[in-house]
């Protein structure tokens, strides 16, 4: 296994010591929530009973096939716990999520559950976040109209860079599960991330965005030296 996904599994794996009997999780999206995903079925085959609500159709496949069981979140109801990954994590644990495409349902999701715990490697964390493009799920119409007023919007926000159209690995325009497209704005630098999603939000045509703020509670992060865990004092002054 390559030192990064070993650290991503070390983190997954010490998330799974805040899943208690009986919980209702969200499980996340992407390679570090897959370890995440791996780990919680080897639990759930020595008896562990818990309910789980995918939070894209990549990680329902992965649910399935390890025979976690599975609900919707409207059968679930109220989550006990989010368990994902992050592309990024900034002071105060704000995030930059959708490098897997998933973002919707994956803020959607964290919004349900009475608490969000990010798993990811050390490097993970940063002093400002930006550095990874931000992606925003907008809709298949107007689209060039879109990208105009999202170029204001960053402007507004203290904020400059390009936008580009996700594709897919065959070259074609990158569809979520829920038929959106996704435009990564490359940043480089996100000085006022609240001030970003107000105004990428006002945007008509945008469904939502990569910014997580005030969602995640914990974020464990594995490095060389071992696990850290961080709340949301993380990175403020």
């Amino acid at each position: 296994m390559a030192p990064v996904e070993d650290l991503k599994r070390r983190a997954a794996a010490h998330a799974l010591t805040f899943v208690t009997d009986g919980m209702r999780i969200g499980l996340g999206t992407g390679s570090t929530a897959r370890h995440f995903v791996e780990l919680l079925a080897e639990k759930v085959h020595s008896g562990l009973n818990v309910l789980g609500v995918p939070t894209s159709e990549q990680t329902l496949a992965q649910a399935v096939s390890l025979d976690v069981p599975i609900a919707t979140l409207d059968e679930a109801g109220p989550l006990d716990l989010c368990i994902d990954g992050a592309d990024e994590i900034g002071p105060g644990l704000a995030l930059v999520k959708g490098g897997g495409g998933a973002l919707l349902r994956e803020k959607i999701v964290a919004s349900a559950a009475r608490e969000m715990i990010v798993i990811a490697d050390e490097g993970k964390a940063v002093a400002t976040l930006g550095r990874f493009p931000l992606p925003v799920e907008v809709v298949d119409f107007g689209t060039a109209s879109i990208a105009s007023n999202i170029e204001e919007a960053i402007r507004a926000a203290g904020c400059a860079g390009r936008i580009v159209t996700r594709r897919d690995g065959d070259g074609h325009a990158f569809v979520t599960d829920q038929d959106h497209l996704i435009f990564d704005l490359h940043l480089g630098r996100i000085p006022d991330p609240a001030a970003l999603s107000r105004a990428l939000l006002d945007v008509p045509g945008v469904v939502d965005h990569g910014l997580f703020i005030g969602l995640a509670t914990k974020a464990i992060l594995a490095g060389k030296d071992g696990i850290r865990v961080l709340d949301r004092d993380f990175g403020t002054a």
